[in-house]
């Protein structure tokens, strides 16, 4: 019997977190990108494990990986693949990454897995529920916004950077009085708002199709947390963003903060960049 679309998903990020663990603490050559970002030996050879997985369970869908860009035939089914998602925090040797792979069929993401290659915990998605794997035993994911952590993605682009910066949410009073916040560096933090262990996570950016925020995107959604943009429009317009929250409360919180800078940003003349110039 074929594997389900869910199983394929665990079963390419168990493939990719394998490889991130055999690899860690090893001299790993680089391939250098773009704006001072790189990719290290372990990540190319992880995304050819999670691609191996794909293409012999799913030979006729496309795949959208971060190294290797899209291949495949041309297909409304597309695997979105990001082989390490922390990729400098793996090079420093700190155990904080993720390994995400997401089924994005038509407009909608129906399957998603999210695996720490360190803590060994797999979280996955059939699209409707969300759950943690540990030791071959899955537990619903339960978002809780008690912990007051808000994890901040202070990495660029910054679309939005005449209107809205992440970083200065930490130095707003309220947010100080409210929350305490948290830089991971990695979308493993998104997941982490899906189980509880985060009360919000915020980024700015255009995350259509983004292969790093497709699964802790999905797991949000089926765990029940509030999933928007950046000023409370549906996720993936406007201005774009993300602004994920355990509850309706942290939600507005967090929303009002960042209203505020928007606020600010057109009294003084500033306005963020369309979708298209940015």
């Amino acid at each position: 019997m074929p594997l389900a679309d869910r199983d394929v998903a665990i079963a390419a990020a168990l493939a990719g977190a394998a490889v991130a663990r055999s690899r860690y603490g090893t001299s790993l050559a680089r391939v250098e990108k773009d704006r001072g970002d790189f990719a290290t030996a372990a990540d190319l050879d992880a995304e050819r494990a999670i691609l191996d997985v794909l293409r012999s369970a799913r030979p006729l869908d496309a795949v959208d990986g971060e190294e290797s860009g899209r291949t495949g035939p041309a297909a409304e089914r597309v695997w979105l693949v990001d082989p390490l998602c922390g990729t400098l925090n793996y090079a420093a040797q700190t155990p904080l990454v993720a390994v995400n792979v997401a089924l994005r069929d038509g407009d909608r993401v129906t399957a998603a897995a999210s695996a720490d290659p360190f803590a060994r915990e797999l979280f996955w998605t059939e699209g409707a529920h969300a759950y943690v794997r540990r030791d071959g035993v899955d537990e619903r994911l339960r978002p809780s916004a008690e912990s007051r952590l808000v994890d901040v993605n202070l990495d660029p682009p910054f679309p939005n950077g005449r209107a809205f910066r992440a970083v200065e949410l930490l130095a707003d009073e309220e947010f100080a009085e409210r929350f305490r916040p948290r830089v991971v560096s990695t979308t493993l933090a998104v997941a982490w708002v899906a189980a509880g262990r985060r009360a919000a996570y915020v980024a700015d950016g255009h995350l259509q199709d983004s292969v790093h925020f497709a699964s802790g995107i999905a797991l949000c959604r089926a765990a029940g947390c509030v999933v928007t943009g950046l000023r409370g429009q549906p996720v993936h317009t406007g201005v774009g963003g993300l602004l994920v929250a355990a509850d309706q409360p942290t939600h507005a919180t967090l929303l009002a903060l960042i209203d505020r800078q928007f606020a600010a940003a057109r009294q003084a003349g500033c306005s963020p960049p369309s979708r298209s110039g940015g």
